[in-house]
């Protein structure tokens, strides 16, 4: 698999993700469902902590993954759904990290939502990975 940054601008990439990604040769995409801080009996957890609920969310979307026989490192695409944009900035470190450990750099988008699917979820994150 071959894959190609698209960066017109530079600022991007000094924030950790790119404008687009070119992917040609791979063989398998997976299409993740939206990872939030959930336990694995389907109960949400950190209620109030955004810092937390971030972390698990990766913890979850790398579950999802790595059943997949993939990384983080394999995200094409990362959308990022928060019910507070300022304070997910405050924790934004805790996604960046992860990510640049990974070497992964995928296109990314935040949006600001009312709410999520369950009360008390303050962050989603939704990727979709190419190997």
């Amino acid at each position: 698999m071959v894959r190609t940054a698209v960066n017109p601008w530079p600022w991007s990439a000094g924030l950790g993700y790119d404008q687009g990604e070119i992917v040609s040769g791979h063989t398998r995409t997976l299409y993740c469902a939206g990872q939030a801080a959930m336990s694995g009996e389907g109960e949400p957890q950190h209620p109030g902590d955004m810092g937390a609920q971030l972390a698990l969310s990766l913890d979850n979307l790398e579950a999802v993954l790595g059943a997949a026989g993939m990384s983080l490192a394999d995200l094409v695409r990362l959308t990022v759904y928060t019910t507070d944009a300022d304070r997910l900035f405050e924790h934004y470190g805790v996604l960046a990290s992860r990510l640049g450990a990974a070497g992964a750099t995928p296109p990314t988008t935040m949006l600001g939502v009312t709410r999520l699917a369950l009360p008390g979820l303050l962050v989603e994150l939704e990727g979709t990975a190419a190997a």
